[in-house]
């Protein structure tokens, strides 16, 4: 039979694990968490890009519609919502060599600009209490006409 001090050790570090563990387990979670937002971040970022490089090549008739976008850039942007979670429809502008934001129609040596938006919810309980996280991103591209 064992002392009643080595019983005493054992129920003690049993409960400094099971505290220590509850611990470890939540900060893993929100590891895990964050890793997940940075992978959608990235693929909203990807998302930007890609729009942007396919808007560029193959011009629509009015990039503020999905009527007036090319049959390409529908397709990415359709690719491009399975691939990330929660992705909106992107805002397409044509923008002058100043930043100022023109009409719909590009010309020759415009740039083309995209921003997109995702929503973003962490799973762990913790950082779940902040709220939905709104992922944004924007990619401006040279028209090549």
């Amino acid at each position: 039979m064992m002392p009643v001090e080595e019983r005493r050790d054992r129920g003690q570090a049993l409960v400094e694990f099971s505290l220590a563990i509850v611990v470890f387990l939540v900060l893993m979670m929100a590891i895990f968490d964050f890793g997940r937002a940075i992978m959608q971040y990235n693929g909203v970022a990807q998302a930007a890009r890609e729009i942007a490089r396919v808007t560029a090549v193959h011009e629509g008739t009015d990039f503020s519609t999905p009527e007036g976008r090319s049959a390409e850039t529908l397709a990415v942007i359709e690719t491009q919502k399975r691939l990330v979670p929660a992705l909106e429809d992107p805002t397409i502008t044509c923008v002058l060599i100043d930043g100022s934001v023109k009409a719909t129609t590009c010309e020759e040596g415009d740039w083309i600009n995209v921003e997109i938006h995702a929503s973003y919810s962490p799973i762990t309980p913790l950082l779940g209490l902040v709220g939905t996280w709104d992922l944004f991103s924007s990619s401006t591209s040279v028209q090549l006409q």
